[in-house]
């Protein structure tokens, strides 16, 4: 489980957030904190803490200066930060000392999912250790880049939506399910599936590739390529 400490001064947004959390696979809420003060003395209380998701706006102090304190301190926990701020000063500041995602309040359940779920799959890809080649380096970044798609099917992942979106569109031409599938790391089945999606909503468009004999190779490209 990933565990989780939900920072924000509003004790009612910091239950809706928690409850958010704990509908996320995978992750826990470890505790809960309402001001600077206290999300440092919940930093040295709780034995494993993994993830904070960190409001910027506290009564004594602000998120961005909790992040600073806590990398003094030595805590290695990521940060998410989950505000109102809106100015780009702070969102840049955010960047700079190491927050991985930026989620602008209000959100509904779905964006602060997406940012879990994206998270989770950057932990997953980081726990495999060893050495990366540019793929597996922009897997990795691409993890942290997954958008919110609140209108995906059930069933379906943001993040290896994502996956499949950025694949297309970088790619020189239209790629079959095949070649998404090595790109990405997910299943040919898989790559199929979120193809055809992406047909259907119009932001993929499927071609022919004619070979000498039997059925002709599903190829895709992205929709908005000349």
């Amino acid at each position: 489980m990933i565990e989780v400490l939900v920072v924000d001064d509003d004790t009612r947004v910091a239950r809706v957030n928690a409850a958010y959390v704990e509908k996320v696979p995978g992750f826990h809420v470890a505790g809960e904190a309402h001001s600077a003060a206290e999300a440092l003395r919940r930093l040295e209380e709780l034995p494993r803490l993994d993830l904070v998701l960190m409001d910027h706006y506290l009564p004594d102090d602000t998120g961005l200066a909790v992040v600073q304190e806590m990398r003094r301190r030595g805590h290695q926990a990521d940060v998410i930060m989950v505000t109102a701020a809106r100015d780009v000063s702070t969102v840049q500041a955010a960047m700079r000392q190491g927050a991985l995602q930026y989620l602008v309040k209000p959100f509904a359940f779905a964006g602060l999912r997406a940012k879990l779920e994206a998270y989770a799959e950057l932990r997953r890809t980081l726990d495999g250790g060893g050495e990366a080649e540019q793929a597996e380096v922009d897997r990795i970044f691409g993890a942290l880049s997954a958008s919110s798609e609140p209108d995906l099917p059930k069933g379906h992942s943001p993040t290896t939506a994502e996956l499949v979106r950025r694949s297309l569109i970088s790619a020189d031409g239209p790629l079959s399910a095949q070649e998404i599938a090595e790109r990405t790391g997910v299943s040919r089945q898989t790559a199929q599936r979120y193809l055809k999606l992406l047909e259907r909503t119009g932001r993929a468009r499927l071609t022919l590739k004619y070979g000498d004999a039997g059925r002709p190779e599903h190829r895709y490209v992205w929709a908005t390529r000349a």
